[in-house]
């Protein structure tokens, strides 16, 4: 049985998505963009979940007929199947779980756990069984016409009850559920009404070829499903873990923050962890892309899926059970499948008219010109059902979601997360991009770029002093001159008796003498005016450290750009993407790092402002803006689409339509490019569906092809836009 998620509370849709802890307030002499917004509180929504693994679904259209099979159930109050993980998703509002385990059995699909063990595959074997027997039935058949006609007719009619029991089977069971028009329906009218008219080997022959096509149509979906696949199958089931000194092996979902476990060389992560060992390489390449191993040390975070690249590791588990990173792109994934892109929702809509209307049209064929026209009744009800056979949607239907989950899976793939195909769609007419600067463009951690220590003194000896003073303190700047001296592995002397000072900065005792810290704007430092004039003209800020009341140098910090910016401006230009810095920054510190990667920019903005600017912008040409503040969140939401960074904020992440989970601008220009080529490959999908189609509908008209040919119109156009839509995941 299902298990219940009982009354859920609605989460960010990208909490928690983030693999480095938020940037801490700014103090006065910050020059990072600072906010005071208030995280929202989500709406409480009552009833329960019931989720279950669906078995037996060969396409789109096998989703859809689960979700009528299960709406029909009273209490349930919303349906959903996410084709790309084969789970059904249920809302109710009384324990229902046993009324639709029924409905979608009777519906021919069967339901498991989504804890219970993966099934057994089913041989190659007995899996094309029914097509094999159908094969040397028709051989037979074939043979027997040859030698003796009305032998040959009775053989073509056995092999025809015995392709169509499971076929009308499974008509009946979907009509009882809801699904009026499935294709096992068209097929078994046709193959029915064919059997009437003598068209014996027709039939025979029309069911042979729709089997064929379902098999290849389920070996599509399988195609399109292994992508999610091996996400799921990147966390080990098991994990090594250290318990008072001894080594156990423990299931991986029997881990829980807190415990110690020991991963050894090649092996991956089970569950997301900070390192305890005090430095290691991993291969992150399965859930970013990046192809190179990232170095990591003591105590940072590392990603569930990871590989230790060269030496066993032992690291402390952060995750819940169900709630690594990995776990968190798949519920990512799910919930895209709920939000429909617009073209996907009209084609839906025109199926669901479609289908009957052309079931209408074929039975018009068939009796109008015989009873106005004098026409032959054999030959119309021929074309009749030919037509019947051509109408059948899926090819159209699956068109867009083949393509849309090939697209979100690729995007994933190359470490970003979109929110669905509506937000695909318009991420593919992005012609303009708006960035936050701080934690986006730069790193959002300052570091020391210049020491001017007074003359005839040592840099490193300036720098030990303020970082003796600093030690100890939260602010961005302070940690940033600390870990300067780490870095050059200065020895600090002892400070004692650190106090704040209100609006100015840091002062405290240190070998007897008082020193102070401030920024330069709070300190007259005489002798240095040229020095810090410069600095600040380049974008950097300066703060100075007194002692005695006397100025004994200065250390200018900038916040730097990420090592990829440059690379991913380039590569949005080559797409043809414009780019504006919109920071709330101040003037100088702007235009230093537009000036580096050649974009214009706006500072000196309030959350406010942003929106107005980007309202402004998105006027013009669509734009996305890309940020990872609490203040960047209305602006996100003002504009044609939202993009956070991986290390924003929870609000930033919920507020976005899509997120870059590697942390890396990059990702912008193959989000954007995915986008893109999705679109594409829609419109080619509806092309290969509808062009079928119509010309198959032409020449049944005109005489020239018969049902044969008219299974290709509806198998062979599903099979195509599968296979097109499959393009999309090798797209490189």
């Amino acid at each position: 049985m299902s298990t219940p998620d009982n009354t859920r509370k609605p989460t960010p849709q990208f909490a928690s998505l983030r693999f480095t802890p938020a940037d801490e307030p700014a103090h006065d002499c910050c020059c990072d963009d600072a906010c005071t917004a208030a995280e929202p509180v989500p709406e409480i929504t009552e009833g329960t979940r019931y989720s279950w693994r669906v078995s037996g679904m060969d396409c789109a259209a096998c989703a859809r007929k689960v979700e009528n099979a299960a709406r029909q159930v009273n209490g349930v109050n919303h349906v959903q199947v996410l084709f790309a993980s084969e789970k059904l998703v249920v809302d109710a509002g009384a324990d229902v779980r046993q009324q639709v385990e029924q409905a979608v059995s009777a519906a021919g699909y069967s339901l498991r756990d989504e804890d219970a063990p993966q099934e057994a595959p089913v041989s190659r074997l007995k899996e094309n069984l029914p097509i094999l027997i159908l094969l040397v039935l028709m051989a037979l058949s074939w043979g027997l016409e040859h030698l003796n006609h009305p032998a040959g007719q009775a053989a073509f009619v056995i092999t025809t009850l015995v392709a169509l029991v499971p076929i009308a089977r499974q008509a009946l069971r979907l009509i009882k559920s809801g699904s009026w028009f499935a294709i096992e329906t068209l097929m078994s009218v046709a193959a029915i009404g064919a059997l009437v008219i003598g068209a014996t080997a027709e039939a025979a022959m029309v069911l042979l070829l729709f089997m064929i096509g379902e098999r290849l149509e389920g070996w599509a979906a399988g195609r399109a499903r292994q992508g999610v696949s091996a996400l799921m199958a990147l966390k080990p089931d098991t994990a090594v873990r250290l318990q008072d000194g001894r080594r156990e092996t423990v299931a991986q979902r029997d881990l829980r923050p807190g415990d110690v476990i020991e991963v050894a060389a090649g092996g991956r992560l089970p569950a997301d962890a900070t390192l305890a060992s005090e430095f290691a390489s991993f291969d992150e390449s399965a859930l970013t892309g990046e192809s190179v191993p990232v170095e990591r040390r003591r105590g940072e975070r590392v990603a569930a899926g990871s590989t230790s690249v060269d030496r066993l590791v032992q690291l402390t588990v952060v995750s819940e059970p169900g709630d690594s990173a990995i776990d968190r792109i798949l519920r990512l994934m799910e919930e895209s499948e709920e939000r429909r892109a617009p073209v996907e929702r009209f084609i839906d809509r025109f199926s669901r008219i479609y289908t009957p209307a052309i079931m209408a049209i074929a039975l018009l064929v068939a009796v109008i010109p015989p009873l106005l026209f004098g026409g032959a009744w054999m030959a119309w009800i021929y074309k009749g059902l030919a037509l019947l056979l051509i109408g059948c949607p899926c090819a159209l239907v699956i068109s867009t979601p083949a393509a849309i989950t090939s697209g979100l899976a690729a995007a994933a793939r190359r470490g970003a997360l979109i929110k669905g195909g509506a937000a695909l769609e318009r991420l593919g007419q992005v012609r303009q991009v708006a960035f936050d600067k701080t934690g986006t463009l730069t790193v959002g951690k300052p570091q020391v770029t210049a020491i001017v220590a007074r003359s005839g003194a040592d840099e490193n000896t300036l720098l030990a002093l303020a970082a003796s003073v600093e030690q100890g303190s939260s602010h961005p700047l302070a940690q940033a001159i600390v870990q300067e001296a780490q870095r050059r592995g200065l020895t600090l002397p002892q400070a004692s008796g650190q106090r704040a000072l209100a609006g100015s900065g840091i002062e405290a005792i240190v070998d007897g003498q008082p020193v102070q810290i401030c920024a330069a704007s709070k300190f007259p430092a005489a002798g240095y005016e040229a020095q810090i004039g410069e600095l600040e003209s380049a974008g950097q800020t300066v703060i100075v450290v007194i002692q005695n009341d006397a100025p004994l140098g200065l250390l200018a910090l900038r916040d730097t750009l990420r090592d990829d910016a440059r690379e991913a401006i380039a590569a949005l230009r080559q797409l043809g993407v414009q780019g504006t810095i919109l920071t709330g920054d101040n003037p100088r510190a702007a235009a230093a790092i537009a000036g580096d990667l050649g974009l214009d920019y706006r500072a000196g903005m309030l959350p406010e402002d942003k929106v107005n600017e980007v309202a402004r912008l998105n006027a013009i040409a669509p734009l996305a803006m890309v940020g990872d503040g609490i203040n960047d969140a209305p602006a996100m939401k003002a504009a044609t689409l939202g993009i956070a960074m991986g290390s924003g904020t929870d609000v930033a992440l919920e507020a976005a339509d899509a997120a870059l989970t590697t942390n890396r601008l990059t990702g912008l220009a193959r989000m954007i490019d995915v986008a893109r080529a999705t679109h594409a490959n829609i419109r080619q999908n509806i092309g290969i569906a509808l062009g079928l189609k119509a010309i198959f509908l032409v020449t049944t008209l005109l005489g020239m092809t018969g049902l044969w040919l008219a299974v290709m119109a509806d198998t062979g156009a599903t099979v195509l836009v599968t296979a097109n839509a499959l393009r999309l995941l090798r797209r490189r």
